[in-house]
């Protein structure tokens, strides 16, 4: 009886999304970004016939979303461990910081395909990248409302300020990829401190805006 198409050359019978998108994430490296490869690229790394990619997906636009979307999990965590590590009385800002740095160290693909192809690719792709990045800075701006009210403190329009920390944050990220790690320290000393001068710079706007209040 004649071996069945699908396991000719080793390839396999079934496949799942996340076979593809794993595959997907092999071919990935610092000299190959998601927008140049080839369904065949994927389908051979995945060990299957081209024609059963669209079993999962309707075409490689559809799976570099699929793999931005997945993103969003290491975004998840970066948040939840600066969480924790503002709750144990360490500095929000720094704390907030070294969790993204040790998420990028983590050999964190996702992460990094996020950080490097953020502004390539397709509008669905950019939309997808756009709407990971929207949730972290939405997360962030009730984060930065929280700490800064417990201090007695507020921000003048602090969805603007997590908005201009979150994409210096990404754009520094995407430098730190490609560095070696001994440079960590530094960049965290640097990254801490602009962060730091963009929250004292909405704090004193919204203290300037409250005393224009007072004497009108």
């Amino acid at each position: 009886m004649p071996a069945d198409s699908e396991h000719i050359a080793g390839r396999k019978s079934a496949i799942s999304r996340e076979d593809l998108l794993a595959a997907a994430l092999k071919l990935i490296g610092p000299h190959r970004s998601v927008s140049t490869l080839s369904l065949r690229e994927v389908a051979r790394e995945a060990g299957i016939a081209p024609n059963s990619f669209y079993r999962q997906f309707r075409d490689m636009d559809e799976l570099a979303v699929a793999l931005i979307d997945l993103a969003g999990v290491s975004l998840q965590k970066i948040i939840e461990a600066a969480r924790v590590r503002a709750a144990i009385d360490r500095s929000a800002v720094r704390g907030a910081v070294e969790a993204f740095m040790e998420q990028l160290r983590a050999d964190d693909q996702l992460l990094h395909v996020l950080l490097r192809e953020g502004t390539a690719g397709s509008d669905a792709f950019k939309h997808a990248v756009d709407r990971q990045l929207s949730f972290f800075e939405e997360e962030l701006r009730i984060s930065l409302i929280q700490i800064n009210a417990a201090q007695g403190v507020t921000l003048r329009e602090p969805a603007l300020v997590a908005k201009a920390i979150t994409r210096l944050v990404f754009a520094m990220g995407a430098t730190a990829v490609d560095l070696p790690r001994e440079k960590d320290p530094e960049l965290v000393r640097q990254l801490t401190l602009m962060v730091r001068m963009i929250i004292a710079g909405s704090r004193t706007l919204a203290e300037e805006a409250r005393s224009l209040r007072g004497q009108g």
